[in-house]
C-alpha cells in the first residue's frame, strides 16, 4: 500500500513539474489538453506508455516542436525540447555525405595515377628554348598562392572535421586530437577571410581573360591535346580547361563564402528559406518555414558538399600545374614560361606579345 502511495505521488509531482515548466518557458498550449493529461497521469494512462497504457501524439509533438514554436524567453531553442530533424541531418552528414565525399576524393587520385601512368608527364615539344616570357606578374602571383595556399589549409581543417574522428584519432589518440581539431576550427574561421579575399583578386584580374571564345570549341573537341603527342589546340592566355577551372573556383569559392559566412553569423544569415522560396516558382515543393538551427544545419551540409567537389577539381589543377605538365609550373613560381612552352600550350597569347613586344629574357 505504501508502495502504490508513494508511486502515485511521484506521478502527481510529475504532472506538477511539467506544467510548471510550460508555463516558465512559456510555451503556449491547450489548457485542456495538459488537464486531461494530468488526468491521465493519475489515472495510470501517461503518455509514451511509460507507466501507463495510452501515447498521447499531441504531448509528443509539443515536445518536437514546442506546440507553437515560440517562448518568452531570450533562447527561442528550448521552445523546442527535440529536435528530429537533427537525426536526419547528423545520419546524412555521417552515412552518405562522408561515404561518397569519400568515394569522390579517391576516384580523382585513381584517375589521375592511372593518366599520369597511361599518358605520363606532358614535355615541352623540342625542348626548352631557353628564352622566357612573363605569365604572370607578382600581384597575380601572390593572389594564386594567396587563394591556393589558404584553400589547402581550410581543405585540410575541413577534412579533419568530416574524417578525422576515424583516421587521425586512432593514431594521436583523443587528447592531441582534440587540440588539434578545437586549433584547426580557429584557423579555419579565420584563414577563410585570406580565402574570400583571393577569390575577389581572382574575378577582378584575370575575369576579362576567361571570356569563352570561340577558339575553346576546338579546344574542347580536342581534348586540349591531352591524349595526343605533340598536338595542342589554339588557345590565347587561358584555354577551355583553365576558363572551367577558373569559374568553378569563382562560383564554387562565392557558394563556399556564402554557407561559410552563414555557418560564423548563423542568425544574422540565414540563406535557405529565402533560397527555397525562389526555387518553389519553378513547381518545387521546398520548406520556407525554417528555424535558425535548421537553416545551419542546411548551410553545414551544403558547405561541406560544395568542399569536396572543390577539393576534387583543386586536385586535378594541382596536378596538371605540377608532375603533370613539364614547365607549367614556372608560370606561379617566378612568372616566366619558356617559349616553346608557351608557343605550344598559348599560341594566339604568344602571337599576341610577339606583336606587342613582349620582354623575354635567358632561362636560368
Amino acid at each position: 500500500m505504501n508502495q502504490f502511495r508513494i508511486q502515485h505521488l511521484l506521478k502527481v509531482l510529475a504532472v506538477i513539474m511539467f506544467v510548471s515548466m510550460t508555463g516558465l518557458f512559456g510555451i503556449p498550449g491547450n489548457t485542456d489538453l495538459l488537464v486531461k493529461t494530468a488526468e491521465a497521469q493519475t489515472s495510470g494512462t501517461v503518455p509514451g506508455n511509460w507507466s501507463g497504457s495510452a501515447s498521447h501524439s499531441e504531448i509528443w509533438r509539443a515536445v518536437r516542436k514546442g506546440i507553437s514554436g515560440k517562448v518568452s524567453i531570450p533562447d527561442k531553442k528550448a521552445g523546442q525540447l527535440v529536435q528530429s530533424d537533427g537525426d536526419s541531418w547528423r545520419a546524412f552528414k555521417n552515412g552518405p555525405l562522408s561515404q561518397f565525399g569519400g568515394y569522390l576524393l579517391l576516384a580523382v587520385l585513381i584517375v589521375l595515377g592511372l593518366f599520369y601512368v597511361g599518358r605520363g608527364k606532358i614535355m615541352i615539344d623540342g625542348g626548352p628554348s631557353g628564352e622566357t616570357v612573363e605569365r604572370f606578374n607578382s600581384i597575380e602571383r601572390f593572389t594564386h598562392w594567396l587563394t591556393a595556399s589558404s584553400f589547402i589549409i581550410l581543405a585540410l581543417t575541413g577534412l579533419n572535421i568530416l574524417y578525422g574522428r576515424y583516421i587521425l584519432m586512432p593514431i594521436l589518440g583523443p587528447e592531441i586530437f582534440a587540440t588539434l581539431t578545437q586549433w584547426g576550427k580557429i584557423s579555419h574561421n579565420f584563414i577563410a577571410f585570406a580565402f574570400v579575399i583571393g577569390i575577389v583578386l581572382m574575378f577582378i584580374l584575370w575575369v576579362k581573360d576567361n571570356i569563352p571564345n570561340k577558339h575553346d570549341l576546338k579546344w574542347i573537341a580536342m581534348g586540349g591535346g591531352m591524349f595526343s603527342q605533340g598536338v595542342h589546340p589554339p588557345a590565347k592566355r587561358f584555354n577551355a580547361g583553365q576558363k572551367i577551372i577558373f569559374w568553378l573556383v569563382i562560383i564554387g569559392g562565392g557558394s563556399l563564402t556564402a554557407s561559410g559566412l552563414a555557418l560564423l553569423y548563423p542568425f544574422e544569415i540565414q540563406p535557405w528559406a529565402g533560397t527555397f522560396s525562389i526555387m518553389n516558382n519553378f513547381g518545387l515543393e521546398l520548406p520556407t518555414n525554417l528555424s535558425p538551427l535548421q537553416e545551419t544545419q542546411l548551410s553545414v551540409l551544403w558547405h561541406s558538399i560544395m568542399s569536396l567537389i572543390m577539393i576534387a577539381i583543386i586536385i586535378a589543377h594541382i596536378y596538371i600545374g605540377s608532375v603533370g605538365m613539364e614547365g607549367a609550373i614556372d608560370a606561379m613560381g617566378d612568372g616566366q614560361v619558356d617559349k616553346t612552352w608557351a608557343k605550344s600550350h598559348h599560341n594566339l597569347w604568344f602571337k599576341e606579345l610577339e606583336a606587342g613586344k613582349a620582354p623575354s629574357e635567358p632561362a636560368e
